[in-house]
């Protein structure tokens, strides 16, 4: 089996859960950290990726070049990542963090959108960086069109192709019937990233690896968007009692999560009514902290609202749906009352 190597999350995906307001110092001492513990790559951006620092997405407490930057100058063994969605990064932005010394790129699609990843791939290509083609939302692709979507990432230059499941939605048996497709269409490296908003990204986790997934996505303490993700020290742990190897310092990690990262912490990840909600409805994980804000302004329960972006299907890059939504149920209510 082909050794399985580990994205850290915790300093992009995280950055929803810290509201985006990452400090140089802290991703100095969490990146010297995960490269003590030998993660390969550990990803930093914008919650949203390069350019997501917007009054839509989340205003950043500090530019996220700076935070890539930091990121670099501390890991002499750990690889740099970014994540880049079109429509929100652009090619310049890409270019400037390969300047300062990121290795891969992450290209995000929606899952049926994969055609706008091109030329990100292609260019990430022409630069020398690892490229990951990033297929978001895909527990609402059936499985044919995902392999199709995955085919066109491929196509353009994509290293590694990943099945994403940004809302925390897939069961096992769906992980693992992707996956499998995934890996028999593809020649490239298959990748899963978890949410664990129904509690299983571990175990969804462990099923893409059985089907044929080699890079897959951990954050440390579960630091994550909704109820976080497939948390890295735990999974570690799990692999080694598989006897899997990942190359990474079980201990290392196990204080990184204790000392370092519970600390600066909002909130300890849980799954609350909002982020299970999340994965029932099908939301993307991103949304929780919105619809929350968006329940109080209204005056309503923040899982209606999570419930109608669901039926909507409504998905990352609409986050000014959440509001208007919100004001809507807010209406109706009146108007039954």
């Amino acid at each position: 089996m082909t050794q399985l190597k580990i994205t850290e999350v915790a300093l992009r995906d995280g950055s929803h859960a810290m509201s985006h307001q990452y400090t140089v110092e802290q991703v100095r001492n969490i990146t010297k950290g995960l490269n003590a513990a030998r993660v390969p790559y550990i990803e930093v951006a914008h919650g949203d990726g390069l350019g997501g620092s917007t009054i839509q997405y989340g205003l950043s407490k500090t530019d996220e070049l700076k935070l890539i930057e930091a990121a670099v100058e501390e890991a002499d063994f750990s690889k740099i990542a970014v994540l880049l969605l079109p429509g929100i990064g652009t090619i310049q932005d890409l270019k400037e963090a390969h300047r300062i010394g990121a290795k891969m790129v992450r290209v995000a699609t929606h899952v049926t959108e994969a055609d706008v990843a091109k030329q990100h791939l292609e260019t990430a290509k022409n630069l020398g960086m690892e490229t990951v083609g990033f297929l978001m939302m895909s527990h609402m692709a059936p499985v044919d069109k995902l392999v199709e979507q995955a085919k066109l990432m491929e196509s353009y230059g994509a290293d590694t192709v990943y099945a994403v499941d940004s809302a925390g939605a897939m069961l096992p048996y769906e992980v693992s019937e992707k996956i499998k497709a995934l890996r028999d269409a593809l020649t490239v490296n298959i990748g899963y990233h978890a949410h664990n908003n129904l509690g299983l990204a571990i175990g969804n986790t462990l099923a893409a690896i059985e089907h044929g997934a080699t890079r897959i996505d951990g954050s440390v303490r579960a630091l994550g968007a909704g109820a976080g993700n497939a948390q890295t020290e735990v999974l570690v742990a799990v692999l080694e009692k598989m006897e899997v190897e990942t190359g990474i310092d079980l201990y290392k990690m196990m204080d990184l999560a204790e000392e370092v990262v519970a600390p600066i912490m909002q909130t300890t990840q849980e799954i609350t009514k909002d982020s299970l909600t999340l994965g029932y409805a099908g939301v993307y994980s991103s949304f929780r902290l919105h619809a929350e804000r968006a329940a109080k302004k209204f005056n309503i329960d923040s899982r209606d609202i999570l419930i109608e972006l669901g039926k909507r299907e409504i998905v990352g890059g609409q986050e000014d749906m959440i509001v208007d939504v919100a004001a809507e149920l807010a209406q109706k209510n009146q108007v039954t009352v």
